[in-house]
This record gives structure tokens, C-alpha cells and sequence, in this order.
């Protein structure tokens, strides 16, 4: 077992751990720290089974919106975040915890890269047109794979507007929108015609009667 392997093994049993620690820590602080940590261990084994576009957009999409993913549970759950600012200093270890794992993860992934000559694993049709991951996985997914693509994105679509809809309330003292009572509305109810009756300004007075006065 080389190095390349070894590595992916621990990093494949760090996301384990992670995702067990996710669903059974109590505190949702904790829960996230440690979605984040499974998400990144996740992008490593990638990396090195060379699938570097997936990798990367794990890290980018997943790691970079689970705080909106936390935002939209404390939003749903209605918990008072109050206490939790608080207690900022109980959180600490656990995150340097976190970010210390990540830079290890982040070490080790760049020495496996720089020693292998060939990535582990690698996809064999993407080696046989000698063309990027990046291009073998474009043409893939476009080509072979677009109805489930197609589904996958209505199904993401419809989950974003079930959150929304689940976390909006409506809070007094707030203006809000009818969007079925915007569309209802007719040009009558807009514009009003009123007639009303021409009237001339007075008139001015002339410039002699003036003069005549001041004499």
C-alpha cells in the first residue's frame, strides 16, 4: 500500500467519524463544524481518485453555503440564537479542532499530489482521449447523463422554494407583497379621469396704470 492509498483511507475514515459526530452531537454549533470538516475530507478522497472539478466543487458549493444551510434551520427551528453568542469561547476548541484536521488534510493532500506521477484511480476514459477531468466530465454529463441532470436541477429548485416557503413568516409591522392581488388589479383602479372646468388667471395689471398711480 503506497502513500496515495494510505492517505485515502484516512481521509475516507476522517469523513466517517465527521458525518457520525453530525448526527450525534447535540449542540447544532458542533454539528456544523463537523459538516464542515466531512464535506472537506469527502473533497479530498476525490481529489486524489482524481476527479478534481468534483473536489473543488464540493469545497466551493457545500463548505461555502453550510452556513446558509444553518441559517435556514435556525430560521425553520425558531431557536433563539442569543444564548449561542454568548457562549462563543465553548466553541472555540472544537473549531480549531476542525481547522487544524482541515490543514493536516490540506498538507497531506498536496504531498500525495506532488509524489504521484499519475493520479490513483483515475478514469480510464478520461486517460484514453487525453483530455482534462474538467472536459471528460462536461461532455459526460451533458451528453450521456442530461435527462438525470435535467431532473436533478428541477428537484433542487423545487427543495429552494420549499425552504422558503417553509421559513417565511409573517411578522406585524412589515410591509409585504400580494402577488395575487397585484395581478388582479385593472387600469381603472390605477387611473382615474376627472373632469373639471377651464377658469382664467387673473389678469395682470398694465404697466400705465401703474405709472398713474405712483404719480
Amino acid at each position: 500500500m503506497d502513500f496515495a492509498q494510505t492517505a485515502f483511507l484516512l481521509f475516507a475514515a476522517t469523513a466517517v467519524l465527521a458525518a457520525v459526530a453530525v448526527i450525534s452531537l447535540r449542540n447544532p454549533v458542533h454539528a456544523v463544524l463537523c459538516l464542515v470538516l466531512t464535506f472537506f475530507s469527502v473533497a479530498c478522497t476525490w481529489i486524489i481518485a482524481g476527479a478534481e472539478f468534483l473536489g473543488i466543487a464540493l469545497i466551493l458549493v457545500y463548505v461555502g453555503a453550510v452556513m446558509v444551510l444553518f441559517m435556514f434551520v435556525v430560521m425553520m427551528l425558531d431557536i433563539d440564537v442569543e444564548p449561542l453568542r454568548k457562549g462563543y469561547g465553548r466553541y472555540l476548541p472544537v473549531g480549531l479542532l476542525v481547522s487544524v484536521v482541515m490543514l493536516a488534510e490540506i498538507v497531506t493532500l498536496i504531498g500525495v499530489r506532488a509524489s504521484m506521477a499519475t493520479p490513483f484511480a483515475a478514469n480510464a476514459a478520461s486517460e484514453a482521449a487525453e483530455t482534462s477531468n474538467i472536459k471528460w466530465l462536461a461532455r459526460s454529463l451533458f451528453t450521456d447523463f442530461l435527462l438525470p441532470f435535467e431532473v436533478a436541477a428541477v428537484i433542487l429548485t423545487v427543495a429552494v422554494v420549499a425552504a422558503v416557503m417553509l421559513t417565511l413568516r409573517h411578522r406585524g409591522g412589515v410591509r409585504q407583497q400580494d402577488p395575487a392581488w397585484q395581478s388582479r388589479v385593472r387600469a381603472s383602479d390605477r387611473l382615474r379621469m376627472v373632469k373639471m372646468e377651464a377658469t382664467l388667471p387673473p389678469a395682470a395689471p398694465s404697466a400705465a396704470g401703474s405709472e398713474g398711480g405712483a404719480a
